[in-house]
C-alpha cells in the first residue's frame, strides 16, 4: 500500500489518520506543496486532478480523501469504526461529507490568510468571514455532540476523521472561539488516540 501526499494537508491527514487507527502498514510518499510530484507524468496517470492524497493498494488506484477513508475502513476495519449496518454507515458517512462540503470554503479563506499568506497579502475580510462561518458550523458540531459522545454515534468511527482534523488546525490558530463544552470534550477524546497524534498533529503550517 502506498499513500501519497504531505502531511500537512486535511485531506491527507484524514487518511493517514484512518490507517493509522486500522493498524495498516505503508508507504508514505511525501507529494504536494514544497514536496512537487503532482504534476509529474508519472502522479498524474495515478491521479489526473494533480491533487493529494492518493491511495495505491494491490492495484487498485483511489483518489478524494473521503472515497479513501470509506475504502479502507470498509476494507480492512470493523464494527463499530466501520458499521456493517448501512443505517449506521450513513450516521457517520453523513459527518464525512458534511464537514468536507461545508468546511472546505469557510476554512481555506480562515487558514490561508492566517497561517499561508504573508500579513501584507491578507485578504482581512476573507479571514474574518471565514472565523465567522467555521464557529457557526462548530456549534452545529456541538449541538450534535451534546447527544452522543462521537459524531458516528455512541463509538468513535469514520464519521469524526475529517472534523477531527479541520479541530485539530482550529483550536491551534491564534483566534477567538466561542465556548463549545461538548465539541471541546470530544476533541479531547480523539487527540487522546495515538492514531490522531500520528497521523494528525504533524504542526501547523
Amino acid at each position: 500500500m502506498k499513500i501519497w501526499g504531505r502531511n500537512n494537508s486535511t485531506n491527507v491527514r484524514k487518511v493517514l489518520w484512518c490507517a493509522a487507527e486500522l493498524g495498516l502498514a505503508y508507504e508514505h510518499i511525501p507529494a504536494g506543496g514544497a514536496f512537487g510530484q503532482v504534476q509529474s507524468p508519472a502522479y498524474l496517470a495515478l491521479n489526473p486532478n494533480g491533487l493529494v492524497p492518493c491511495l495505491e493498494d494491490e492495484g487498485l488506484v483511489l483518489w478524494e480523501s473521503n472515497a479513501i477513508v470509506r475504502y479502507l475502513a470498509r476494507q480492512y476495519g470493523a464494527a463499530p469504526f466501520a458499521p456493517g449496518d448501512p443505517r449506521a454507515f450513513a450516521v457517520a458517512d453523513k459527518w464525512m461529507d458534511w464537514t468536507s462540503l461545508s468546511f472546505s470554503g469557510p476554512f481555506r479563506d480562515l487558514f490561508w490568510n492566517l497561517v499561508r499568506v504573508a500579513p501584507d497579502q491578507r485578504d482581512d475580510a476573507a479571514m474574518e468571514r471565514g472565523a465567522h462561518q467555521c464557529a457557526e458550523l462548530m456549534r452545529r458540531a456541538d449541538a450534535a455532540l451534546q447527544g452522543s459522545p462521537y459524531l458516528s454515534g455512541p463509538d468513535f468511527g469514520i464519521g469524526d476523521i475529517p472534523l477531527g482534523c479541520i479541530a485539530y488546525a482550529w483550536f491551534s490558530l491564534p483566534i477567538e472561539r466561542p465556548s463549545l463544552p461538548a465539541l471541546e470534550a470530544w476533541y479531547e477524546r480523539i487527540a487522546a488516540r495515538p492514531a490522531f497524534r500520528t497521523g494528525v498533529m504533524t504542526g501547523i503550517s
